[in-house]
């Protein structure tokens, strides 16, 4: 990892800059699940991963209380993990399709994932404030990481993270301009192709509205835009 991502990613894992998401990791932390008693929590907030020269950046919501709080690293440890990596690895972004905990060996290749927020929200459901004061690590790490083509945004907080993220470096991008759906696709004025995706959720899988096809079919797409990029 590049130095500029390493010296970010410990800024992010030491702040405490929001009183109800810090509480509430560390309660989470100590008092765990019952299946997961013998862990010792991260109850942290959670740092990107993954290759710093990706040409995708997967940009979701938050960690999840027992997944990604438990583990330290996105998406790892829980049922959108689950969910996800096998498709990562299947489209070739990622060298095992397995993610449980931060050394099981898990690498991604040409992706990098983050979210809007980097501690675990109760009810999964961050504040706009709390969304807000995490924005200064968003934009941090996409200045870190220069060769972004594509953006795929998991859920709507994720893709309006994104448009808030232009809004901030001085592009016009009118909401009602960019409508959050599964499979929208946009040029944004940077460059960079916004792609949107249900978010890989158990409410979401579990019901059917966002299926292994359906995802798969936006990391080929994803691939097939990072590599006609200029």
């Amino acid at each position: 990892m590049g130095s500029p991502l390493l010296v970010l990613n410990k800024e992010v894992v030491a702040c405490r800059r929001c009183a109800r998401l810090t509480e509430y990791r560390e309660a989470i932390g100590r008092e765990k699940r019952r299946a997961y008693m013998e862990w010792d929590y991260w109850a942290k907030p959670v740092p990107g991963f993954g290759d710093p020269d990706a040409r995708v950046l997967i940009l979701g919501l938050a960690p999840g209380a027992h997944g990604s709080n438990r583990t330290g690293r996105p998406f790892t440890g829980d049922q959108s993990g689950k969910f996800m990596y096998p498709i990562l690895y299947k489209t070739g972004f990622a060298s095992q399709p397995n993610a449980e905990r931060l050394n099981d060996g898990l690498r991604l290749i040409d992706a990098y994932i983050t979210a809007a927020v980097r501690c675990a929200p109760p009810d999964n459901k961050p504040t706009p404030e709390e969304i807000a004061a995490c924005s200064p690590f968003l934009d941090a790490e996409f200045a870190a990481l220069r060769r972004v083509k594509v953006v795929v945004a998991l859920g709507r907080i994720g893709f309006e993270a994104y448009l808030n993220y232009l809004k901030r470096a001085g592009f016009a991008v009118p909401k009602k301009d960019y409508l959050f759906g599964h499979a929208a696709e946009y040029k944004m004025p940077n460059g960079v192709t916004l792609l949107a995706s249900y978010h890989p959720s158990n409410q979401n899988t579990a019901t059917g509205k966002l299926t292994e096809k359906m995802f798969t079919d936006i990391f080929k797409r994803a691939r097939k835009l990072a590599c006609s990029a200029k």
